[in-house]
């Protein structure tokens, strides 16, 4: 985290968290609450490239798998519209929502919507299905590869990911 968001943590330590504000879509996007419209909340893309990095580097989970955004003092937890990272590629590799290069991929899985759900180094998220025809072939195969290795494509229901992977995709529940 940002040593300013750590210094703020410790000046004001009892600010309360906040839930359904933020929200990390299927295709990896920030969404902040903009208000509502007929009982339904209504969300924004955040655009600005120095407020995703500024989320991105304040990005955690505390100990019951909820992930949130550390604004200052203040805790956003993150409704997640499928899984806490989404990777995509990014030139030779791949990369997550946060900018993070993937070195290795350790295990992955198809859903039964076809959703490609991929884990490097204990973070677990999608593929962006954008990216999913430059997999077709292998994954029809049953293998993923990834610089040079081919990982095995196992199986997994979306319902199931997150008490699979350890993570809870409304933190409200």
């Amino acid at each position: 985290m940002d040593e300013a968001v750590l210094r703020a943590m410790l000046k004001w330590p009892d600010i309360p968290a906040v839930y359904g504000w933020l929200r990390l879509e299927r295709r990896g996007d920030w969404r902040i609450r903009t208000g509502s419209r007929a009982g339904a909340p209504c969300y924004e893309t955040i655009g600005n490239p120095a407020l995703n990095e500024f989320i991105g580097r304040n990005y955690a989970a505390d100990e019951r798998g909820r992930w949130f955004f550390q604004n200052g003092p203040q805790r956003v937890y993150v409704t997640l519209a499928y899984a806490p990272f989404v990777y995509r590629l990014d030139g030779e590799g791949l990369a997550d929502q946060c900018g993070v290069r993937v070195a290795a991929v350790d295990g992955a899985w198809l859903d039964e919507e076809g959703s490609l759900v991929l884990c490097s180094a204990a973070r677990v998220g999608v593929l962006d299905d954008r990216d999913l025809a430059a997999f077709a072939d292998p994954l029809a195969e049953g293998f993923f590869p990834f610089r040079g290795v081919c990982v095995p494509v196992g199986a997994v229901t979306r319902a199931g990911l997150g008490k699979r992977f350890g993570f809870v995709p409304d933190p409200r529940d």
